[in-house]
């Protein structure tokens, strides 16, 4: 699943591909992809109906994100929230050009609408394609902004790791409050919003930090090095474009370069970048946890 960085990336790469095109024609294949964002879901057909034609006409305006979110921004304070899950893509297709953000689906790079595709947007100068291969992503539309506010879909959410309010005060707040494993806590979304796998990990191994030690077991000394770390690498990821990991491609085709940082992700046996320690793997909330035995207390 794409990470922060790589989800900015696409924010940015999708807005200058589509911001100020109108909507010619919505064509939904699969409906439980916009009839909620749950693991279970039922599509419904007064959901299917408002998102092909009551997005006819209107014009994308912005694109922001929160957290992995996409929300795209549309005239009339219309509203598109969308999510990739584990193995979205979103592709454009102009007159003279094709692009492809997301994870790569090889059917995609020469046939597009294909098997994989969901749901079209046909654009005054091209087509904007939402392509999933195991459907656990989403594309929710919401047509008034009141309307996508009260749902509230961010309230679990907590501070984006660059936000000015992202200071120690708050990170020590939320840490010393949890019994959980830190690993588990930056994941949740709940501390930290954006971060997986990938940064949890490089965070921990900067701060020296074992990623199953109980949260409030921290010093303040740990907690401010752990508060620099995410800061630090998701302002490195985020300018180099995110990581080119498993499946994950940028919008504009190429791979971020993040991964060429990358100290202990998916190095599982390896040696230690610092002491040569061989890296080691186990499992916290059944995803894949790489740390080095020595740096790491």
């Amino acid at each position: 699943m794409p990470e922060l960085p790589e989800v900015e990336n696409l924010k940015i790469g999708l807005a200058k591909a589509i911001v100020g095109q109108k909507i010619k024609k919505v064509v939904v294949k699969k409906p439980k992809l916009i009839s909620g964002k749950g693991n279970i879901r039922i599509a419904s057909k007064k959901k299917t109906h408002e998102f092909t034609y009551e997005l006819v006409g209107e014009k994308f305006i912005a694109i922001e994100r929160r957290a992995k979110n996409l929300i795209f921004k549309l005239s009339h304070n219309k509203i598109i929230l969308a999510h990739l899950k584990m193995s979205g893509q979103f592709a454009y297709k102009g007159k003279n050009k094709k692009i492809i953000g997301g994870h790569p689906i090889e059917l995609s790079e020469h046939t597009l609408p294909n098997k994989h595709t969901h749901i079209i947007f046909e654009l005054e100068k091209g087509a904007l394609y939402y392509n999933d291969t195991r459907m656990f992503g989403y594309v929710l539309y919401y047509p008034y902004l009141r309307v996508f506010e009260t749902e509230n879909h961010f309230s679990a959410y907590g501070l984006e790791p660059l936000d000015k309010q992202f200071t120690i005060t708050n990170f020590k707040l939320g840490i010393k409050k949890s019994k959980a494993k830190i690993k588990s806590v930056l994941m949740t979304q709940k501390l930290v919003a954006g971060l997986g796998n990938i940064y949890a990990d490089e965070s921990l191994f900067e701060a020296r930090i074992r990623p199953d030690r109980n949260a409030n077991s921290l010093s303040l000394s740990e907690i401010k090095k752990l508060h620099s770390a995410i800061t630090r690498i998701i302002k490195s990821a985020i300018k180099q474009g995110g990581s080119s990991v498993a499946t994950y491609r940028l919008l504009d085709m190429s791979q971020g370069n993040y991964a060429r940082e990358h100290k202990v992700y998916g190095k599982a046996g390896k040696n230690c970048p610092r002491c040569k320690t061989p890296l080691k793997k186990i499992l916290i909330q059944s995803r894949s946890t790489i740390f080095c035995p020595s740096c790491q207390k």
